[in-house]
């Protein structure tokens, strides 16, 4: 089997309706930006080919918004296994040994010997390549050590960087609530800040918000600034309390969470 990337809503209504009764599904879902999806969409690919009873369904999570909620991803990747029109087992993160064994233990079903070890090879194989090409690049600027126009890139580089921290800092904390989504709002443009606006709403929270799909400086100075490479991204009174799945449980240990920040800020 290979895997079968869905291309809409109806597209995967009709494979997975279509398919004989008990054949097992794995569905993959990520997104484009996140660097843990890239490792892990190599391994579930590879892991396709081992098996030849499951079907493999790979979903861009943010592209189709209404298959992820449906699912209720808030988090990528993130593996969903379906049989007889259930789920049962989720996984979330990207280690190939656990979506292996996961599929082993949900299936019953075995690989090649060596798919396993072929998978983490794989991955290996891209973190050898990384860090060769890491490498290469220390090289070449030792090599240019001595350059001047290279040290004035690197100052301007710098400059550019504390003056976007110093703006990332204002932005933060511009409201108490303050979220960083993609579109607004009125408009959201994918699942994940849907889903954060419409808890937020449903706790009655004012908040501000920031679309960072109009500014790609925000967006990926944001990441580094916070050390959180996804959106959308909630701020209270300047301090990250994470995305989507990590608001969620928080209100799942602290129903009145937000009720507490509303009466402080």
């Amino acid at each position: 089997m290979t895997v079968t990337d869905i291309t809409s809503e109806s597209h995967f209504n009709e494979l997975t309706t279509s398919l004989p009764s008990g054949t097992p599904i794995v569905i993959s879902f990520h997104t484009p930006w996140a660097a843990p999806c890239t490792q892990m969409n190599a391994v579930f690919s590879y892991l396709s080919t081992q098996y030849s009873n499951i079907t493999f369904l790979s979903v861009d999570a943010e592209s189709h918004p209404e298959i992820s909620e449906t699912f209720e991803v808030s988090a990528v990747p993130f593996f969903v296994f379906v049989q007889h029109g259930k789920v049962v087992r989720e996984l979330s993160g990207a280690d190939p040994k656990e979506l292996t064994a996961a599929i082993q233990q949900v299936t019953g079903q075995k690989p090649s010997a060596t798919a396993s070890d072929n998978s983490n090879t794989t991955i290996s194989n891209q973190a050898d390549s990384k860090s060769n090409n890491n490498n290469n690049d220390n090289n070449n600027n030792n090599n240019n050590s001595n350059n001047t126009s290279n040290d004035n890139d690197n100052n301007n580089a710098a400059s550019a960087e504390k003056e976007l921290n110093a703006r990332l800092e204002k932005l933060v904390a511009a409201a108490p609530v303050m979220l960083f989504m993609k579109g607004t709002p009125a408009a959201p443009q994918c699942g994940f800040s849907r889903q954060l606006v419409g808890i937020l709403r449903e706790k009655q929270v004012r908040f501000g918000f920031f679309d960072i799909l109009k500014d790609d400086a925000v967006r990926q100075g944001l990441k580094k600034f916070s050390d959180w490479p996804t959106f959308p991204q909630l701020y209270i009174n300047g301090e990250l309390q994470g995305g989507l799945d990590i608001v969620k449980e928080i209100l799942t240990d602290d129903p009145e969470f937000f009720s507490t920040i509303n009466t402080t800020s």
